[in-house]
C-alpha cells in the first residue's frame, strides 16, 4: 500500500509539473487521468499491479 500511495503521488506531482509547464495541455491530462481511472477498475488491473510490484522489488533488490 505504501509504494502505491507514493507512486499516485508521484505522479500527481508530475501530471501538474507538466500542466504549469505547458508541456501537457489540461485536455490530455483529463484523458490519461481517466484512462488510468478506467483501468484500475478493469480486468487487467491485477496484472498491471503485479509487474509494477516485480518492478518496485527489482529495484529494491538492486545494490550499488
Amino acid at each position: 500500500m505504501a509504494i502505491s500511495l507514493s507512486v499516485v503521488v508521484l505522479l500527481a506531482v508530475i501530471l501538474v509539473v507538466l500542466i504549469r509547464g505547458k508541456h501537457l495541455k489540461a485536455g490530455p491530462a483529463i484523458i490519461a487521468v481517466l484512462f488510468g481511472f478506467f483501468l484500475a477498475s478493469s480486468s487487467i488491473a491485477p496484472d498491471v499491479n503485479r509487474f509494477l510490484n516485480s518492478l518496485a522489488d527489482t529495484i529494491a533488490g538492486i545494490k550499488l
